[in-house]
């Protein structure tokens, strides 16, 4: 084996890759509910608020754009590959 330890081989980088971007997605989820929910409050101050009703935050979080830009969407992977094999014209 060249340059590399005996522990980590190369079979393993898929699986490295996979649990990486796991985390990655689950860190990015985290500080999103950290920062912009309008249902977790770190602050002192706020959390002694009580609870808000405050609907125009919870809306903007709700709606964000990534699901503005899907709502009008086909639930397609490849619509152009679909159509091909599906229209019989």
């Amino acid at each position: 084996m060249g340059g590399g330890s005996r522990w980590i081989r190369p079979e393993v980088y898929p699986l490295f890759a996979a649990v990486g971007v796991a985390v990655g997605i689950c860190g990015m989820q985290l500080i999103r509910n950290i920062t912009i929910n309008p249902e977790v409050r770190v602050n002192k101050e706020n959390r002694t608020a009580g609870v808000l009703e405050n609907f125009a935050e919870g809306e903007k979080y709700a709606e964000h754009s990534l699901r503005k830009f899907v709502r009008n969407k086909t639930p397609e992977i490849m619509p152009s590959i679909n159509k091909f094999f599906s229209d019989p014209n």
